[in-house]
């Protein structure tokens, strides 16, 4: 039903008469007579009686014109909310990896939450690919995503990403005689190492890392924590690469890796169309900063 029929025939209930209706919007009287019978027919039923020279609504048209009140506040509603340059209000669903979630994203809720009251945020952990897939079937509103500069992600054509920040990764190793840093890559050859248990990228870019120093890293364990990579790197069951920038306990020490090591880039990732929508960009832009 075309909404502005819907408004013509609220506007007759509360008014009374064809002419009071026509006046307020500045139509004719026969105009706004063949909206109110081009609603009827989408409604398929008479909306409109005969009382002498007037009309009224009929049971089913005052039955509609009530009906009216839900519905044009309804879509009033959906407007504001779609309206790029309304105050942001309204759910957005995030999914994130956890340390984007400590980092950022709490963060910014925090701040947004004076200036943006009726802005609303719920929160999962995802991984990458998990997150790429939900945004896609709309799931999601945002994922906080993240690669390796040796192993970087493929984006599906529908989404958008935008960088947020990014790090350089080492190699986490006993303190315990440790070297000065991990520029001999080789000499972990032989070493059991721990990789992520749900994405593949980290254990990509340490086979990349392996081939160039010659040998093809022996992995064995897969881990989602960083904390319990720390565990086991210091009870001596494995190797496995942590973030420089990230505080460590005083038995693992992070070593840098040869060149430029391995850069983790963090990117907050939208649906293509999407990331006008107030609430969104008001996310959006508070993680930036």
């Amino acid at each position: 039903m075309d909404t502005r029929r819907l408004h013509l025939l609220l506007e007759l209930s509360r008014l009374g008469s064809m002419r009071a209706v026509a006046d307020e919007h500045g139509l004719s009287t026969s105009a706004v007579s063949q909206q109110l019978a081009a609603l009827a027919r989408e409604a398929g039923t008479p909306l409109l009686e005969p009382v002498g020279r007037r009309v009224r609504l009929t049971p089913a048209g005052q039955r509609l014109a009530d009906h009216a009140v839900t519905i044009l506040a309804a879509v009033d509603a959906a407007r504001r909310d779609l309206d790029p340059s309304a105050d942001p209000s309204g759910t957005v669903r995030v999914g994130g990896f956890a340390t984007a979630i400590r980092r950022a994203l709490l963060p910014a809720v925090a701040d947004l939450a004076s200036s943006h009251p009726g802005l609303d945020v719920v929160v999962h952990e995802y991984e990458p690919r998990e997150a790429f897939a939900l945004l896609e079937d709309d799931a999601l509103d945002l994922a906080l995503t993240y690669d390796y500069d040796l192993a970087p992600a493929l984006l599906p054509a529908t989404l958008r990403a935008e960088p947020l920040w990014r790090t350089t990764w080492g190699l986490g190793v006993p303190a315990a005689g440790a070297p000065d840093d991990a520029h001999d890559l080789g000499r972990w050859a032989e070493a059991t190492w721990i990789v992520n248990s749900r994405n593949t990228a980290d254990e990509e870019a340490l086979r990349t890392l392996g081939r160039l120093a010659g040998f093809t890293p022996r992995t064995r364990h897969s881990i989602d924590s960083l904390d319990l990579v720390e565990d086991l790197v210091v009870a001596g069951h494995g190797v496995g690469l942590l973030p420089l920038d990230r505080p460590t306990r005083p038995e693992v020490r992070v070593l840098r890796l040869p060149g430029r090591g391995v850069v983790l880039t963090a990117y907050a990732v939208t649906r293509r169309g999407r990331e006008q929508w107030a609430p969104l960009r008001a996310l959006v832009a508070a993680l930036h900063t």
